[in-house]
C-alpha cells in the first residue's frame, strides 16, 4: 500500500544505517573521494529537505521510493531505476509503502568527507 506523501517534518526517520560499500580516494587526486552507500528505509521512512555539496546518483535496488527536488513535482522510482541530483539541490526522499522496505544505492564523488547530506532549513 502506498501513502500519498510524506508527513510534514524536518526529522529523518526510518533510516536503517549501513556502513559504506566503498569509500576511497580517487587515484592521482589530492583529496577527491568516491563513495557508494547503501541506504535502507523502513515503511514510511523519510529523509526530509536536505542537500549534498556534491552531485549524487540514486539507484533503487528494491521497493519504491519518491524523490522530490524543491520546486519540482515528485518522481517515483522503482527497483532498477536511477535519478541524478546536481550538487546543492535541495530535495527529500521517502518510502511511501506501509509494508515494504526501500533499498537504494547512493553514488557520490566529492572532496574527501564532503559528500553526505546537510539538512536544509525550513522555509518561513
Amino acid at each position: 500500500m502506498l501513502q500519498v506523501g510524506p508527513a510534514i517534518s524536518q526529522e529523518k526517520r526510518g533510516a536503517i544505517p549501513h556502513a559504506p560499500l566503498l569509500k576511497t580516494l580517487v587515484p592521482r587526486t589530492e583529496n577527491l573521494e568516491v563513495a557508494v552507500y547503501e541506504a535502507e528505509y523502513a515503511p514510511g521512512g523519510i529523509n526530509p529537505r536536505h542537500l549534498h555539496p556534491a552531485a549524487i546518483t540514486f539507484h533503487v535496488v528494491s521497493g519504491t521510493g519518491i524523490w522530490q527536488e524543491e520546486g519540482k513535482p515528485p518522481v517515483t522510482l522503482h527497483a532498477g531505476e536511477s535519478l541524478f541530483v546536481p550538487a546543492g539541490t535541495i530535495h527529500s526522499h521517502w518510502n511511501p509503502s506501509t509494508t515494504d522496505r526501500l533499498r537504494f544505492l547512493e553514488f557520490i564523488v566529492a572532496e574527501e568527507g564532503k559528500g553526505r547530506s546537510i539538512l536544509a532549513p525550513i522555509k518561513k
